[in-house]
């Protein structure tokens, strides 16, 4: 299985924030889309939405212990990770399996080119897996071996 077929059964919602927008701003779209993680862009006029890195729970709370509240008031560029690990519509998922422990993240922007097409996430996967799973315990059911 590739990213591009975990992709297809998302939607083409993508979960962003701008650069300059607050920490503060970041968490309440975070709360509000129920996700751990967005894509930071920087809306630049000649080249579009650009993507300069990624925000995440975990990037907040290592703020929030290292400079106190104060950093929610901050913009979303002095925590993001800049210049995120991505990966391609066409990689497998072992491939960002392998991104996503060797880099110790839990998500990872999809780039066709230079353009974002989505963001596969730890919860992606664990659906993929749960779904496979599923599939496999119906398959070798005693009700299934009778049909």
């Amino acid at each position: 299985m590739k990213v591009e077929d975990i992709l297809r059964g998302k939607g083409t919602r993508i979960n962003m924030v701008r650069v300059h927008e607050t920490v503060d701003t970041a968490l309440q779209l975070m709360k509000t889309d129920n996700v751990g993680a967005l894509v930071v862009k920087d809306v630049c006029r000649t080249e579009g939405n650009t993507v300069v890195g990624v925000i995440s729970e975990r990037d907040v709370v290592r703020g929030l212990v290292d400079r106190g509240p104060s950093v929610l008031k901050q913009p979303v560029s002095a925590l993001m990770t800049a210049d995120p690990v991505t990966c391609r519509p066409g990689d497998p998922i072992h491939h960002v399996l392998r991104l996503m422990d060797e880099h110790a993240i839990r998500h990872v922007p999809v780039l066709d080119g230079p353009t974002l097409i989505g963001v596969i996430s730890v919860r992606d996967l664990i659906k993929l897996q749960l779904g496979e799973a599923c599939a496999a315990e119906a398959w070798n059911s005693p009700v299934a071996a009778h049909q």
